[in-house]
This record gives structure tokens, sequence and C-alpha cells, in this order.
């Protein structure tokens, strides 16, 4: 939750989203279209059916960003973001029949239409594209998420707590299995990750960028106590690593009363768990000798889900692939399942690759809910 990989580009999702990039090869319009402060698509006439590539150029002082819509309902068929003044970029679309035009948002001003053009002579639209998300669609969301995040700390303290007794007990085995019901719990809040500033890295960090490993005493929370509890270290020496983690797993909780989650994020994560599952769960970076990576991988799922569940009165209306990508997630589920409570090591080659196959698949198939799901100014 921790570590996000990240790496796309949200309008090159919206736009395959929406069915709508061009081949690299496809012809451009002759001339720039012309975006400014008062006039948005100037040198923009009828454009031909089919796949092409715009070229729009910001002649205004500030950086805009452009999207292509239906000017009647306000659709977003591709956008273009962060095009600096003097800037041209290119914008490769597909046309089919249909009113078009473009609406330009200067970053320091209110976002305006300019002037529709028609196509005619081609197929009809596309595929469906993609009706925008404001920021007003993203409140419910966002407390519904919030209220499931805040849940989910208040079990978790619980278990922090009866994992720091464990330790303090000297009974390791009841040490380890309260360590992994705990650290699962924490793995589901997976979206909450800004919100949850320096705490995520004393509760859940690694020894990344740590000078002296797992020796470090920059390394603290659940992993340095898997690594402790999982390598016969002294049970003594292991409870003030417990209490320590219990102690910012409470902080956390009072903190995130009044925490607020970034509108971005909810779509955003969507997608980034499942990337950094794979990055980090299914390649054993984040093991620490409990062999829970699975484990961790299916608590991952879960959160995904959560996600998902807040969302997806958007997405249902927004997303022609949300039945594909609910019948992924199940055959993920099933797939982590059946390997449950097994390390990594003791898959199997054919099990290793149907897993792997399995996250890399949902991960792009959840790459779309970021681009639909990101809050954008339309007034």
């Amino acid at each position: 939750m921790r570590r996000w990989a990240g790496g796309f580009g949200a309008a090159a999702v919206l736009a395959g989203t929406a069915a709508l990039a061009g081949c690299s090869g496809s012809p451009a319009q002759p001339g720039p279209i012309q975006v400014s402060r008062s006039a948005c698509g100037d040198g923009w006439t009828a454009p031909r059916a089919g796949p092409q590539t715009l070229q729009v150029r910001n002649n205004a002082a500030v950086t805009m960003e452009i999207d292509l819509v239906d000017p009647a309902t306000g659709t977003v068929f591709g956008e273009l973001e962060g095009v600096g003044p003097g800037t041209t970029r290119a914008l490769p679309v597909t046309f089919g029949n249909g009113a078009y035009a473009l609406r330009c948002a200067p970053e320091d001003g209110t976002p305006f239409v300019g002037p529709a053009v028609q196509v005619t002579g081609g197929a009809d639209r596309p595929g469906p594209a993609v009706v925008p998300v404001t920021n007003a669609d993203l409140l419910g969301p966002l407390k519904q998420y919030h209220a499931y995040v805040a849940e989910g700390l208040g079990t978790l303290t619980g278990q922090t707590a009866a994992l720091a007794q464990a330790v303090r007990s000297g009974n390791r085995e009841a040490a380890r299995q309260a360590w992994l019901t705990a650290h699962l719990t924490y793995e589901r809040l997976g979206a909450a990750y800004d919100a949850f500033g320096d705490s995520d890295g004393a509760i859940n960090g690694t020894t990344a960028g740590l000078p002296a490993g797992a020796a470090d005493p920059g390394f603290t929370g659940f992993h340095r106590l898997e690594n402790g509890l999982w390598h016969n270290e002294a049970m003594p020496a292991l409870s003030p690593v417990a209490d320590q983690l219990d102690e910012a797993v409470q902080q956390l909780r009072t903190s995130f009363a009044d925490a607020q989650i970034d509108q971005n994020d909810l779509g955003l994560r969507a997608h980034e768990i499942m990337e950094n599952t794979l990055h980090f769960e299914l390649t054993g970076r984040t093991g620490y000798g409990s062999g829970s990576n699975l484990a961790t991988a299916g608590a991952n799922l879960a959160g995904t889900r959560a996600v998902l569940d807040v969302l997806r009165p958007l997405l249902t209306t927004r997303f022609p692939g949300l039945k594909d990508l609910d019948a992924w997630i199940a055959r993920t589920g099933h797939d982590l399942q059946a390997v449950a409570g097994k390390p990594l090591a003791a898959l199997d080659r054919k099990q290793r690759q149907r897993i792997n196959a399995d996250v890399a698949e949902l991960t792009e198939r959840l790459a779309p809910v970021a681009a639909i799901a990101e809050p954008r100014r339309v007034s």
C-alpha cells in the first residue's frame, strides 16, 4: 500500500476506453487548431470521418487542459492535459458521425466550450466515451470509502494490541498468527495511502533505501516484526517493536478521523493496488520470512473490490468493460484462494504463471477506471 509503481497516462487510457485512439500513422488535419482564453477551436473546420490526428496549439499565456467533447452532453472523447503556453500537442482520434467541440480549461479560469463541428459520411459513434466525473460526483464515494477505512482501522487497533500481547507472552506461534491477521487487515486499506502520510512508512515500511537493511533502526512496523518472528529473534527483543507498531496504529486511527482522501486517489488506487501487487507481492520483494505474499495479494484484491464498490454507481453508466472487469476479479480471487496459505516458492510453474497472468491482466483492465473517475472541471 505504500509503494506505488505508477507510470501511465490518463489521457491515453481515456482515449483507449472511448475507442478513439488513432493509429500513429493516421493523417493529421492540416494546420494546428488554435486555442486561447477567448477562443477554443479557431481554425477547425468540419473534420472528415475516420482516424486522424488533431494538432492543437495553446496560444494562451497559461497552461490549458483541452478535451474533445460532445457539445450537447459533455461526453469526453479524448483529452490533452497540461498543454503549456505556445505548445502544440497531437491528439489522435477517430471521428464517427455526430457533433464535436473542444472544451478549454485554463489553469486559472473557467472551462468553456468552442464552436461545434459536424461529422457526416462515416460510421456511427466509434464507441462509448466518458461522461465527465466532477468533484461533486465523488463526494458520496469518498465519504463511503473514508468510513470503510475508519472501520478497518478500528478493527486493526484491536488486532495490533493482541499482537503486542502475544509477543510479550513469548508465544511465537500465537504472535505469528496475530501478525498475519493484523497485516492482512492493513493491506485491505490500500486506497487511503496518501491520507496516512508518514504513518504508513512506520507501520508497513520495508528495508528499501535503508543503509543497514534489516538491521537499520529505521526499519519498523509489520515487516520488521515479521523478520524477527520468522527468523527466530528473541521474543523479548521483539516486544518493543510490537509495542511501537501498536502505538503507530493507534495514532493513525486518531489522526485519520480528520484526514482527507484526495479525490484523484480512488480511481487511481484501484489500478495501482494491483499494479503494486504484481511488482512487489508476486516477486517476493516484500517478504521477510512469513511466506504470506500470496495472502497479501488476496488482501490487496479485497482492497481493490472495496474501491470499486464505492465507485460502482459512477462506473456503471461510464465503463462498458465493468462486467468483464468483475469477471476477471472473480477469476483472480478464485485462483488466489486455490493457493491460499502457500508461500510463493511452493507454487509450481503452472500455478505461478496463472497467478501472474491473472494479476497482470486485471491490472490492465483496471487502468481505465483511473481515467474515468478522474474529476474534471466542466464549468
